[in-house]
């Protein structure tokens, strides 16, 4: 289990082009060493990501995480598409979510449909002034049968990490609204990059592309200790550099092997790295 370069994507979920804090970075590390790009559209960053999936060169490897959920809760994948898996709900959001090159999308909308299905929840959080119909703005009680978290972010709660809801999408630390933007733009990839594998949905052999849910906060540093110019760079770059450096020792594989039922793993995905967060900050010395 070894990459030749290691992708770390801190997705956003901003309504308009934005660059700098809480925009989307791309963290890099390979054998020359790590960068940090920030690019200010969703639009352009799948172009970006695309490029880079095209570019793997021949015998090469390479891993790419993106910092957003990839899976729901448990019976969610069913009740919407009649389906217990996790693409299934990837292809049915990529049909309905629609985003603009100047970062206009339609996911508060969509969630609000999602919700009209079970009657008024799970999706909530809207800091707009301009209220989106069938989203509350707070928490409403779960829907019967839909938890509040995925296992994996149990697991992830490791050395003061928290992990969100994915029902979250707005205020301090929700992810909620980067999955539902995130989740099309890996559809795409999948279905373009038919040599790629996703993690843990899908087993891997030799593929030169392997994509994988993140959570750089599992080794938060700040940004100033570190010389980034924010923690969103600094984050990035650091976990693409910790799971490079984990890869060239061979103990990669261990981060990849999770104790859970594969049916669980095949709709609710996994965190890379929960559960294992000393050996990443490790890593970084």
């Amino acid at each position: 289990m070894r990459f030749d370069r290691v992708i770390i994507v801190d997705w956003s979920s901003a309504g308009v082009p934005k660059t700098g804090r809480d925009s989307i970075w791309i963290g890099t590390a390979d054998r020359s060493g790590t960068t940090a790009e920030n690019i200010p559209t969703r639009f352009q960053a799948e172009q970006r990501l695309a490029t880079i999936c095209a570019e793997v060169p021949p015998n090469d490897r390479m891993l790419v995480g993106v910092d957003f959920g990839l899976g729901y809760p448990r019976g969610f994948a069913q009740r919407v598409t009649g389906q217990a898996s996790a693409f299934a709900l990837w292809r049915w959001l990529a049909e309905r979510i629609t985003d603009t090159p100047e970062n206009v999308s339609n996911f508060r909308e969509v969630a609000a449909s999602l919700n009209a299905l079970s009657g008024g929840g799970p999706f909530w959080g809207d800091a707009r002034a301009q209220e989106t119909a069938g989203l509350p703005r707070r928490k409403p009680p779960l829907p019967d049968g839909i938890a509040a978290h995925r296992i994996t972010e149990t697991a992830g709660r490791d050395g003061g990490a928290v992990p969100k809801t994915m029902w979250q999408l707005a205020y301090a630390g929700a992810v909620g609204a980067q999955s539902l933007t995130g989740i099309p733009m890996m559809h795409r990839l999948r279905s373009r990059f038919t040599q790629s594998r996703v993690w843990p949905f899908e087993p891997m052999k030799a593929e030169p592309i392997v994509f994988s849910e993140v959570y750089p906060s599992l080794i938060a540093r700040t940004a100033e200790a570190e010389g980034f110019a924010t923690k969103d760079a600094a984050q990035v770059t650091l976990l693409a550099r910790a799971l490079f450096r984990i890869g060239q020792s061979g103990l990669l594989a261990d981060l990849f092997d999770v104790d859970q039922p594969p049916e669980l793993l095949a709709e609710e995905g996994w965190i890379l790295g929960a559960g294992h967060a000393e050996t990443l900050r490790a890593a970084l010395g």
